[in-house]
């Protein structure tokens, strides 16, 4: 079996009708030769054909993987070496942007810009963690009498991390480059619609000279694959991002191996206007908060809380830009709004717009399937506005993932937080105001991870980005990502002339 590197030059275009699996350094079949069929979501065409890994095919990539750390090649290269190849990494991505781009779009059907700025992101975290780790060390701690104390830095293990459907390169790079940084080994487990970009990042990785069994690639189903891992007692950390109730089921299941778990999951997130804001720039900054990536966004702004004095103005200026919004062929700059992933989402989210109505909820805007000239195939939803809620409806208390938002009165700063906070989850928030000391109020009394003041941008490489509550905890994206793939080791030395003799014998 020809190894990535000795394929790499051969693979001109990223786009392929077959893709492998990656284990140990090398592009495999499944062992029971079952595939997947990935479909473009624009227009419904199948794109291509993944291996489909099996218990046995995950079982070959936990053993890989734990070779791998086992016998510390990879985990004791010097930093600085380290860190070089995560540049080169980020590098051969940077030459490749352009496949980069197209192949995402084809696999999720994101719009141009939002996949140009995913990819970038996704580049960046490697570089940023490539510089990242080489401050990244242990500390020495002063300690009274003849003794000293100082700890090291060591990582965790073999980590398995499971990928969501929605930002499938961009997740994938949040969890690879802090844990190879560091020295662990790999097994990611991108998800079944979406796993194109992740498997060729897997290529990227080895032809950069992280060395064979560090990183594998194993698409698969949850139940069988994505369990297999969480159960494994050769898996030491598990990264899962998705939904809350898979979630739970990960943590109850990582327990009984007591693996270090970090979890990245849904939200309802408050977006609040108050009445001294820059309306204009609240509309379209709201806009921008729900409808980006189609709705499809843990941490979309989908509970938008106005200001009563304004709210009139707002939600007229709101509705006329939603409906000004464009669907549309992804690749064309001045589109939008991309597809639903699959029939089954689709549909999942007009069933919550259906209850909404149902419930006696008013549809402001969209609230049905959208008709796209040339894309009559594709899953394609309206951009939604739904007014006259309240707080015990579904589509107000449960996560939709798609392009509909709900929109509320509020009468003043303290009911404006107790509805932002009235939900399960604690993702992300906004707050639009002009008043700085409003705005720094408001923002500690919000229990979530993430606030936006006066911006719709919710993540950088090195800002934290995690959730409160059922949200999930640990944090990725930041510096502090380290210490979720790292031991801390304390060493504590006597250099005293005398024997130590505590009992006295």
């Amino acid at each position: 079996m020809a190894t990535v590197q000795e394929t790499a030059k051969e693979a001109v275009s990223m786009k392929r009708d077959y893709y492998h699996l990656i284990i140990n350094g090398e592009k495999v079949e499944s062992t029971g030769g079952a595939t997947i069929k990935t479909y473009n979501p624009a227009t419904g065409e199948l794109l291509a054909e993944v291996a489909k890994a099996s218990k046995e095919d995950a079982e070959k990539a936990v053993l890989a993987a734990r070779e791998a750390f086992d016998n510390g090649k990879w985990k004791k290269f010097p930093v600085n070496k380290r860190s070089r190849i995560m540049n080169k990494i980020a590098a051969i991505m940077r030459s490749r942007f352009n496949e980069l781009v197209e192949l995402e779009m084809l696999d999720t059907g994101k719009t141009l810009s939002t996949a140009q700025g995913q990819v970038m992101q996704a580049i960046e975290d490697f570089e940023f963690y490539a510089g990242a780790i080489v401050g990244h060390r242990g500390t020495v701690n002063p300690m009274a009498g003849q003794f000293h104390n100082y700890t090291e830095k060591e990582p965790v293990g073999v980590c398995a991390q499971i990928i969501p459907w929605n930002y499938p390169l961009m997740m994938a790079a949040w969890k690879v480059a802090p844990a190879i940084a560091v020295g662990c080994s790999i097994v990611v487990k991108p998800a079944s619609l979406t796993p194109l970009t992740a498997i060729i990042l897997g290529e990227i990785c080895i032809e950069a000279g992280v060395p064979a069994g560090v990183v594998n690639i194993v698409p698969g189903s949850g139940k069988d694959v994505g369990n297999y891992l969480v159960e494994h007692d050769r898996v030491d950390k598990v990264a899962f991002t998705g939904s809350t109730p898979i979630g739970k089921d990960i943590m109850a299941k990582a327990s009984d191996t007591l693996k270090r778990v970090t979890l990245e999951l849904g939200g309802k997130s408050p977006n609040i206007v108050f009445d001294d804001a820059d309306i204009d720039a609240a509309v379209v900054g709201s806009i921008y908060g729900i409808y980006y990536n189609t709705g499809q966004s843990c941490e979309a702004r989908s509970r938008l809380y106005v200001h009563e004095d304004i709210y009139d103005e707002f939600v007229e200026k709101f509705v006329e830009k939603t409906k000004s919004l464009t669907l549309g062929n992804p690749f064309d700059k001045g589109t939008h709004v991309g597809a639903i992933i699959d029939q089954n989402q689709w549909d999942v989210i007009d069933g919550y717009v259906q209850s909404a109505k149902e419930e006696g909820a008013e549809i402001l805007a969209g609230g049905k399937g959208a008709q796209v000239e040339g894309f009559e195939n594709g899953f394609w939803y309206e951009p939604t506005v739904i007014a006259n809620v309240n707080h015990e409806m579904k589509v107000v208390k449960e996560e939709i993932f798609g392009p509909v938002v709900v929109i509320m009165k509020f009468k003043d700063e303290k009911e404006a937080v107790k509805l932002a906070n009235d939900t399960v989850y604690g993702l992300g928030s906004a707050v639009w105001t002009k008043d700085g000391a409003k705005a720094t109020r408001v923002a500690n009394k919000i229990e979530a991870g993430i606030v936006m003041v006066n911006c719709p941008f919710s993540a950088f490489p090195g800002t934290p980005f995690g959730g409160y509550k059922q949200s999930g905890f640990g944090r990725e994206l930041c510096i502090e990502t380290l210490d979720l793939y790292t031991e801390t080791k304390s060493i504590i030395s006597y250099f005293g002339n005398k024997p130590l003799n505590p009992f006295g014998i």
